[in-house]
C-alpha cells in the first residue's frame, strides 16, 4: 500500500545522506531485568512487534511526479527479522565496550532499498542488563517521531499507544482558500528566513570544531543529574535547557583548551525544534530551529549562563519560523527537483552557518519497559553534518540528563577527555549556585 508523499525536508536529508555522512539518527537504550532473558526472546518479541507496526514495513521509492520525489511504499518482501541482529559481549570491561561497538555500529549507513530502519541487541552487560541499539534513518521522521515508533516496540501503556496511532500518517485537508492564504503567507516566511540566513553566514575563518569528513565515529555517553541542574536554574535563572547548553559551552570551552585551542569567539549551535502538534502531527519530519551562540570565549560559568539566556529568549520572541535557525522550515518548502540538484552542496557549507548541532528529544516521565525489564538509561545520537566534528543530543528520562556525544572519528580519537569535561561543567556551574 501507498503511503505519503516525501516532505520536502524528508528529501534533504536524503540528499544529504553519503558514505561519510549517513543521515540516520540513533540511540542506545540499556534496560535492567529482574530475570533473566534469553537473546532469542528479546529477538522473537522484537520482530513480533515490529511486523505489527505498519509504518516499519514502508521504503522509499522515487516518483516520476513530482520530479525528483519520493514516495513510502510497503516493501514487499518485508521480514522484520532482517533488520533485527543480536550480538553478545564477552571478555573484560563489557560495559565500556559497548560504547566501541555501538560506535562501529552507529556509523554504517543503512540499505535505502529496504525500510530504513535497524535495531541491535547487545548482550552480556554486567548484572544481566541488556542494550537497544536503534537506528532510523531522518527521511523517517524527526525526534519525536522516533520515539513514537520505538514505543510501540516496548510493553504497551496506553500513552505509548497513543503516542505511536498518532504517528501514523495523516494527510492534511486544506480548502483551496486556506491553501492560497498559506501559500502567500509562507512566501514572505520563506524570504525572511533566507535573508536571515546570508545576514548569518559567518565570513571569519574555519570552524575550530571543523574536521574532514570521515566514515568513522566515536560515541561518549554521560548522564547528569536533574536535580543539578534545576539547583542551577533556581540560583541563576532561566530554563533547565539554557542550563545544560551552558554545561555543554563550558565543556566545549575546556574540550578545546585540552585540544590546544584557544576559546576567541563563540561557537554557533542549531537547535532543532519541533513544530508538531499536541496530537502528534503525523509522521514527517516537523522541525524548525534555532541558532545560539555558545559564549565559550567567557571564563565566568555564570556568565555564560546569562548569555545563552539572553540569546534565546531573543530567538524565542521571534518564534521558531524566523530567523537563520529555521532552515529545516525553508528546507521543507523547496521542491524535491531542487534539493536533488542543490542539498549535498548546501551540506557542505554548513560550518558557514553553525559548529555544531545540540537536540534535546522529549521523552515521557514514564516507566517503561520491555518484556518486564526496565529502561534504565536511553542516550540519544544525532547525525553528524559534513565537516563537523561532534554533534550532541540529550534525553530526560527518570530524573536524569542522558546526553549522547557522536564524534568525528578522524578528528576525535577518543572522546573521554569531552566527558569528562562535560561532567566538570556541570559540577563548577552547581558550585557556583549552592
Amino acid at each position: 500500500m501507498a503511503g505519503r508523499q516525501l516532505s520536502g525536508l524528508d528529501v534533504a536529508f536524503l540528499c544529504l545522506e553519503g558514505e561519510t555522512t549517513p543521515m540516520h539518527m540513533g540511540a542506545v537504550v540499556i534496560f535492567s531485568p529482574e530475570r533473566a532473558i534469553p537473546p532469542a526472546r528479546i529477538a522473537t518479541l522484537l520482530s513480533e512487534r515490529a511486523a505489527r507496526i505498519p509504518r516499519l514495513r514502508r521504503r522509499i521509492s522515487p516518483t516520476l511526479l513530482p520530479l525528483g520525489g519520493a514516495r513510502w511504499t510497503d516493501d514487499p518482501d518485508f521480514d522484520a527479522e532482517r533488520h533485527i541482529q543480536v550480538r553478545e559481549l564477552d571478555g573484560q570491561c563489557r560495559d565500556e565496550a559497548l560504547t566501541v561497538h555501538a560506535a562501529q555500529w552507529i556509523e554504517e549507513p543503512l540499505d535505502l532499498r529496504r525500510p530504513p530502519w535497524q535495531v541491535r541487541v547487545v548482550t552480556g552487560l554486567s548484572g544481566g542488563r541488556f542494550a537497544f541499539l536503534l537506528k532510523l534513518h531522518h527521511s523517517f521522521t524527526d525526534g519525536a517521531g522516533a520515539f513514537a515508533v520505538a514505543a510501540a516496540l516496548l510493553d504497551h501503556l496506553p500513552v505509548t499507544a497513543s503516542l505511536v496511532a498518532a504517528g501514523e500518517e495523516m494527510p492534511r485537508r486544506r480548502s483551496p482558500l486556506a491553501a492560497v492564504k498559506d501559500t502567500i503567507s509562507e512566501t514572505g516566511e520563506n524570504v525572511g528566513i533566507a535573508s536571515a540566513m546570508l545576514r548569518a553566514a559567518r565570513p571569519y575563518p574555519v570552524s575550530p570544531l571543523a574536521a574532514p569528513d570521515s566514515a568513522t565515529r566515536r560515541l561518549g555517553f554521560v548522564r547528569l543529574d536533574v536535580s543539578d541542574l534545576r539547583t542551577i536554574r533556581g540560583a541563576h535563572g532561566g530554563t533547565t535547557n539554557d542550563v545544560l547548553l551552558a554545561v555543554l559551552s563550558g565543556a566545549l570551552r575546556r574540550w578545546m583548551s585540552d585540544r590546544g585551542q584557544t576559546a576567541e569567539r563563540p561557537l554557533r549551535a542549531l537547535i532543532p525544534v519541533s513544530t508538531r502538534a499536541r496530537d502528534g502531527g503525523g509522521s514527517a519530519n516537523q522541525l524548525s530551529g534555532y541558532l545560539c551562540d555558545l559564549p565559550v570565549q567567557l571564563e565566568d560559568p555564570v556568565e555564560r549562563l546569562q548569555e545563552i539566556r539572553r540569546s534565546m529568549n531573543a530567538r524565542k520572541a521571534a518564534g521558531p519560523l524566523a530567523g537563520a535557525g529555521a532552515v529545516p522550515v525553508l528546507a521543507g518548502r523547496i521542491p524535491a527537483q531542487v534539493h536533488r540538484l542543490a542539498t549535498r552542496l548546501a551540506g557542505q557549507a554548513a560550518g558557514l552557518l553553525f559548529d555544531t548541532v545540540i537536540t534535546n528529544v522529549p521523552l515521557p516521565n514514564l516507566d517503561l519497559t520491555f518484556d518486564g525489564a526496565s529502561l534504565q538509561e536511553i542516550y540519544p545520537l544525532v547525525p553528524l553534518a559534513s565537516r563537523h566534528a561532534v554533534g550532541i543530543a540529550a534525553a530526560v528520562y527518570h530524573g536524569f540528563v542522558h546526553i549522547g556525544l557522536q564524534a568525528n572519528g578522524a578528528a576525535v580519537p577518543d572522546t573521554g577527555s569531552l566527558r569528562d569535561a562535560v561532567v566538570k561543567s556541570a559540577a563548577e556551574l552547581y558550585e557556583r549556585s549552592v
